[in-house]
C-alpha cells in the first residue's frame, strides 16, 4: 500500500511513537516526529504534514495550548492521542480545532480508520457539487436531497444541519459549534433543540433510526457523521 500522506506525531512517549512508527509505515505513510510541543510546532511549519497526531500531555506544554497555536495557520487535520479522555478534555480539544480524538490505549486498526478518513476529507474536492452514500445524494449547488432518486423533503435548518455534518464527515462535531453554525451563538447551550432536529432528520435518512448508520452519537460530546 502506499498512501505517500506525511503525518506527524508529537508525542514524548517512546514506546507509543515506535508503535505508531511501525503502524503507519506498514500502512504506506511518511513519518516524523516531535517528542514536545516546540519541536512540534517546529516540524509542522517547516514540513507542512498531511495530519498530525498530537498528545495532550506534553513535557514542555499543555497540548491545548499546541493544539490552538497550530490552529493559527494550520488547515489540515489534527487528531488528538493521549490518555486524558474526560468529557471535558475532549470538548476543549475538538472546540480548540482538532478533528477527531481517540484515547489511549487505542486499537490499530481503528486508528488507520479514523486517519484514511481524515485524509479522504482532506484530498476532496471542496466544491464537488453532488455527494453520494448509500442511497442518498446531495446536490449541494441546488441544494436538493435525494433518497432513492426521490427528493426528500427537507426544512431548511435540516438541510444546513445535514450539510455541516457530511461535509465534516468522520469529525466528531460538539453540540456548540452545531448549534453556532446552525442556529447562531445565542443557542450555544440549547442541546435538547439540537437533539430534536438530529431525531428528525435521523427519521427521513436513516433506514433504522433507532440504530443510526449516517449521524453516530458521540456521548456528552456531539456527533459524527460516517459514510463508510
Amino acid at each position: 500500500m502506499n498512501n505517500s500522506a506525511e503525518i506527524l506525531i508529537i508525542d514524548d512517549e517512546v514506546q507509543i511513537r515506535k508503535l505508531l512508527e511501525i503502524a503507519l509505515d506498514s500502512n504506506g505513510y511518511k513519518t516524523i516526529f516531535a517528542v514536545n510541543g516546540k519541536e512540534g510546532i517546529s516540524l509542522a511549519a517547516n514540513h507542512q504534514p498531511d495530519l498530525i497526531i498530537l498528545d495532550l500531555g506534553l513535557p514542555d506544554e499543555d497540548g491545548q495550548v499546541v493544539l490552538k497555536r497550530l490552529r493559527e495557520w494550520y488547515k489540515k487535520p489534527i487528531l488528538i492521542l493521549t490518555v486524558k479522555n474526560t468529557e471535558e478534555e475532549i470538548v476543549k480539544a475538538l472546540d480548540n480545532g482538532a478533528n477527531d480524538y481517540l484515547a489511549k490505549p487505542f486499537r490499530t486498526q481503528e486508528l488507520l480508520a479514523r486517519i484514511r478518513t481524515a485524509l479522504r476529507n482532506l484530498n476532496q474536492d471542496e466544491n464537488e457539487p453532488i455527494i453520494e452514500f448509500g442511497a442518498i445524494s446531495i446536490d449541494f449547488t441546488s441544494r436538493i436531497v435525494k433518497l432513492k432518486n426521490e427528493i426528500l423533503k427537507l426544512t431548511t435548518t435540516e438541510y444546513n444541519l445535514l450539510s455541516i455534518l457530511v461535509k465534516n464527515e468522520g469529525r466528531v462535531l460538539t453540540h456548540q459549534y452545531l448549534l453556532k453554525q446552525v442556529w447562531g451563538n445565542s443557542y450555544s447551550d440549547q442541546t435538547q433543540y439540537l437533539r430534536v432536529f438530529v431525531a428528525q432528520l435521523r427519521k427521513k435518512i436513516e433506514e433504522d433510526p433507532n440504530r443510526p448508520k449516517y449521524i453516530i452519537t458521540e456521548s456528552g460530546v456531539g456527533y459524527r457523521f460516517n459514510t463508510s
